[in-house]
């Protein structure tokens, strides 16, 4: 067996927003085993269990991740996991990686894979609503798929959002207000907000918009009404329902499942899509298991790994 250090460094960003993106494609062609990812809380954060198998990978396993929003606070990350890789013939257990990197890696690729089908075109200005490690994932994956003219970022620390401007050197960056940021054309939203923070009215026609932060039921991030303005694309349905932005407007009677656009990976298939210019569209994002088995098999091909013993 082989544990594998976190190897987030020298993982090369494209090659991890192609894997997520044809993970998305084997989803939208139902050739994939996820059950629900299964939530465990605790007093002050929840761990979730995410087991999985791609087929056409040969690869299954099971990603054991926690959030803890507080934990910045006392020098840990707000999510840490574990991911264990099986032998699909015989359930030996084959790997264990450190996935905490790759968890901000994987879902930033989703966010990229999203905005590089349905955002307004490929030149962007981006609106990031956050400061922390997600907010840097989703800027650097999408990146690698759109052109960012310019940056507005907003955290609840305006020390935070300036911040973040000095990693982004790069670009035009701005730490600013949340009406400004939402005058963005793709706007990704990263905080673990259980009250929505942006207002209908802040949004444009034509505004793409990643809502990864309420990954959890009872989070929320955007104004119900916007869904009903938009087009919402999700990850899985079954657990944006439970757990995605779109989980307390339905469990309101703000929002129906059947209002559901479709899912990522059928607009990776070409299945669904953008319909015009003018058209406002979200990507709800909950994070799937096949995103990280998906990054385990880039990872492992290579990772640093260090040989353990296992005996049967």
């Amino acid at each position: 067996m082989l544990y594998y250090p976190d190897p987030e460094s020298g993982l090369d960003r494209k090659a991890v927003n192609d894997a997520i993106e044809e993970a998305f494609a084997e989803h939208g062609r139902g050739r994939v085993q996820m059950p629900p990812k299964m939530y465990v809380t605790f007093p002050s954060g929840d761990f979730r269990t995410m087991p999985a198998y791609i087929p056409s990978l040969g690869i299954g396993g099971v990603k054991i991740v926690n959030v803890h929003p507080e934990n910045p606070a006392i020098g840990l990350p707000t999510v840490m996991a574990l991911t264990i890789i099986l032998d699909v013939g015989t359930g030996k257990p084959e790997a264990i990686l450190n996935a905490t990197g790759l968890t901000d890696l994987r879902t930033g690729a989703a966010g990229a894979v999203a905005a590089k089908y349905l955002a307004p075109g490929n030149s962007v200005s981006l609106g990031v609503v956050g400061s922390g490690r997600q907010a840097r994932a989703q800027v650097e994956a999408l990146s690698r798929e759109v052109s960012i003219e310019n940056i507005r970022v907003w955290s609840r620390k305006e020390k935070n959002a300036r911040d973040f401007c000095e990693i982004f050197t790069r670009f035009d960056c701005e730490a600013t207000s949340l009406e400004k940021v939402c005058e963005s054309r793709c706007i990704v939203t990263t905080t673990p907000s259980r009250a929505p923070l942006i207002k209908s009215e802040w949004i444009h026609e034509g505004t793409h918009i990643n809502a990864i932060g309420a990954d959890a039921p009872g989070k929320q991030e955007l104004d119900p009404y916007i869904l009903k303005r938009a087009a919402v694309f999700v990850d899985d349905p079954v657990q944006a329902v439970h757990s995605g932005e779109i989980n307390v407007p339905i469990r309101n009677g703000l929002y129906s499942p059947d209002e559901i656009e479709g899912t990522l990976g059928e607009v990776v298939l070409g299945k669904k899509g953008r319909k015009d210019s003018t058209q406002i569209t979200v990507f709800d994002s909950t994070g799937l298991a096949i995103q990280d088995l998906a990054l385990a098999k880039v990872a492992m091909k290579t990772g640093t790994a260090v040989n353990l013993t296992f005996d049967v």
